[in-house]
């Protein structure tokens, strides 16, 4: 069975990337193994757990026939991509900046008297989306889990370790996912400082409206944030993916 990575790496992710694009991220510091940096992040009392995990004695592949089939493969792939349409949805199916239900929708721009635009909307949207995520993935990460580890030793060794890694990881990610709207209000200032300077240069009026428009600056905040949002979304999806994979390469394999 080809071991599926269970954690995407925040160097090389898309989500990186879309960051370093906006100049909001700094990414001088060369890329790392995965197990590098699961080296920084993992204590002592962790790395025993890890070792317990496996090292875990399991019945061999010939006493216990691989219960899985094609169709569950077919079945848990449906369902990742179900759940994954479903948050594509949520973020992108807001862009006209209309009020709406669940209070997660873009709402149109805030300003005081002197034209000066509030980021706590869009912090709050970002939050509300990474809300969203956490509500709908997790379920679903451990329902994959709970099908591989009926499927092979192989894979329910591969669902323990995933399990494991998630209890010690999960929360230091979350914390630094959390750091993600923070750091686009760095963005949200940078086009609304361009935005001014080329009205200076034009001496013409600012109101809400040019900061709506196809080529305005809010307009392309809102576009880029929804970008960010789907590449985080992908980060989040990356270990049901590859648990998803690992387990139809079973199938493959002990079908051949």
């Amino acid at each position: 069975m080809t071991r599926a990575q269970t954690r995407t790496h925040f160097h090389s992710s898309r989500l990186l990337h879309r960051l370093a694009d906006l100049s909001v991220l700094d990414v001088a510091e060369p890329a790392n193994a995965f197990a590098e940096k699961l080296g920084l992040w993992v204590s002592f009392t962790d790395a025993i757990t890890l070792s317990a995990v496996h090292n875990t004695s399991s019945v061999s592949p010939a006493a216990h026939a691989l219960a899985a089939k094609p169709a569950t493969g077919a079945a848990l792939g449906r369902v990742l991509a179900r759940t994954r349409d479903e948050l594509v949805h949520s973020i992108t199916g807001n862009a006209s900046l209309k009020g709406g239900k669940k209070g997660i929708e873009l709402h149109m721009p805030e300003a005081d008297a002197s034209l000066e635009p509030a980021y706590e909307p869009y912090r709050r949207y970002y939050l509300a989306q990474q809300r969203e995520m956490e509500l709908k993935l997790p379920p679903l990460r451990t329902h994959v889990r709970g099908v591989l580890g009926k499927a092979s030793p192989a894979l329910r060794k591969l669902a323990e370790l995933d399990a494991a890694l998630d209890g010690i990881l999960g929360e230091r990610e979350g914390k630094l996912l959390a750091t993600v709207p923070v750091l686009l209000e760095k963005r949200f200032r940078q086009l609304h400082a361009s935005h001014r300077q080329k009205l200076m240069a034009t001496q013409q009026a600012d109101s809400t409206d040019l900061w709506m428009q196809a080529d305005g600056w809010l307009a392309g905040f809102c576009r880029e944030m929804q970008s960010v949002l789907l590449a985080e979304l992908d980060v989040r999806l990356q270990p049901s993916l590859g648990l998803v994979e690992a387990f139809n390469q079973e199938i493959t394999h002990t079908n051949e």
